[in-house]
């Protein structure tokens, strides 16, 4: 039996490792939480690939040269003993079959161009969240054939957990499935592993799954079950995609239905609500999130996808209720001419706003969320989760990044329309009005019209 031989039959991958080895797309990342066996999973599939295709250039990267050395150069060279040849100058495996792994770490942003001109048909990034986005790309550039090879598609492969510099867009491509115009769904494959996954730790060293046990609720939530979600700073960290995320269903009639949204050429963010009539829980169950309209766009828009649908009420950024220099009219007025009749300056509270959010979240006496998601909500179940505490304010959100802003807000301004908690039970029960009836009452029949088909 040949050493090669050998060392194929040391390789017993847990299941989640194995469909890291199998997947077949030309991006692939494997984590998502401590103890998964990441690190040993890319070391292994680089050596079965330089193994199964000669004269193949493979590229292993880390942060830092401490981490690469401890994670990487030590375990390979045992694993390798008497496969490959070790060349410490140039930090480089090479096998009898021309086919080499490479070693290297980027430490600062610019350290990543020593790569650039180069050619790998394999580029690992081990701990990719500790990366820029910038050194990515820089080195997608250099994920491609070096001539040594014949039929094989280049690839990257990446191992992760949430947090880092390079949480964002580890987590746009891999986890919220967001991509830019050149990017296709398709390529990019996410693996989830777990300290739970690893059937040696959990025999061998059940002390470090106690220790992950005990973190602290946000950094337990990321690094013990990989909720990428969860961060130091985070604003809510009551959202729960497990918890607060349900599939899209059909919304009886009989339930109250309104909608919210904050307006800005840079975009313009709408919510539809409904909630069943024992107020016990709100579901946001469509949005509209679409930047570079106009206000009578952005007005045609909300009426084509609210239909026949019977609007209770609307609530919208209470800037509109400015008049404009040109015209003398109203934001509100505009909408109303192009079809948006009843639509109301919004109550724009901030603290008191994201308090109320942050109540809906959490779980009723019954263990349930009293705030639900569509799914098909991408946009608010993308943000949501992202604010920050400003610095300034305490208890307020960060103004920026503003994008992120946009759709929470309009969440904002409809929790603080309904005038009470779903789910919250007080001795005297609100009744099914509308409330902004008295509002109405006083002002021009343009705001009177509800929205109607």
């Amino acid at each position: 039996m040949t050493k090669i031989q050998r060392y194929l039959r040391t390789v017993k991958p847990y299941p989640k490792q194995e469909e890291f080895f199998e997947a077949k797309t030309t991006r692939v990342a494997y984590g998502g939480a401590r103890g998964g066996g990441k690190s040993w999973a890319m070391r292994t599939k680089f050596i079965l690939l330089a193994l199964a295709y000669p004269g193949i250039q493979i590229l292993l990267l880390r942060r830092t040269f401490p981490e690469l050395r401890e994670n990487h150069i030590i375990p390979l060279q045992k694993a390798l003993n008497g496969i490959a040849q070790y060349k410490d100058s140039t930090k480089e495996f090479t096998f009898k079959n021309r086919s080499r792994i490479k070693l290297g770490y980027c430490l600062n942003e610019s350290d990543i161009l020593q790569y650039q001109g180069q050619a790998y048909e394999v580029i690992g990034m081990e701990e990719a969240t500790q990366f820029t986005y910038m050194q990515y790309i820089a080195l997608t550039e250099s994920n491609r054939l070096s001539g040594n090879t014949e039929g094989f598609v280049p690839r990257m492969y990446f191992t992760c957990n949430p947090g880092g510099v390079g949480h964002e867009w580890v987590k746009r491509l891999f986890i919220d499935k967001r991509y830019n115009e050149n990017e296709n769904a398709e390529d990019y494959t996410f693996v989830p592993s777990t300290v739970y996954d690893n059937e040696y730790i959990i025999s061998k060293n059940p002390q470090y799954v106690k220790t992950l046990e005990a973190l602290p609720p946000l950094r337990r939530k990321a690094m013990l079950y990989g909720d990428w979600d969860a961060f130091e700073g985070q604003y809510f960290p009551e959202f729960s995609r497990e918890k607060n995320v349900c599939r899209p269903f059909t919304i009886p009639e009989d339930w109250t239905r309104f909608t919210a949204f904050d307006y800005g050429l840079d975009m313009t963010a709408c919510l539809w609500f409904a909630y069943p009539p024992d107020r016990s829980r709100l579901y946001v169950y469509r949005e509209l999130y679409k930047p570079n309209l106009v206000l009578s766009e952005a007005a045609c828009q909300i009426r084509e996808l609210t239909g026949n649908e019977k609007i209770r009420w609307s609530v919208a950024s209470p800037d509109l209720a400015g008049r404009r220099q040109d015209s003398g009219k109203t934001g509100f007025d505009i909408m109303s001419s192009f079809g948006l009749c009843g639509v109301m300056p919004a109550d724009n509270t901030r603290i008191t706003g994201w308090r109320m959010i942050r109540e809906l979240l959490r779980d009723r006496s019954d263990g349930e969320p009293r705030l639900m998601f569509f799914e098909s909500c991408t946009n608010i179940i993308r943000t949501l989760p992202k604010l920050t505490f400003d610095p300034r304010v305490s208890e307020d959100v960060a103004d920026s990044p503003h994008e992120l802003t946009h759709a929470p807000d309009a969440l904002r301004y409809g929790v603080m329309s309904m005038g009470f908690i779903p789910g919250e039970v007080r001795e005297r029960a609100v009744p099914d009005v509308d409330p902004f009836a008295e509002w109405r009452e006083k002002k021009p029949v343009s705001y009177v019209r509800f929205l109607e088909s």
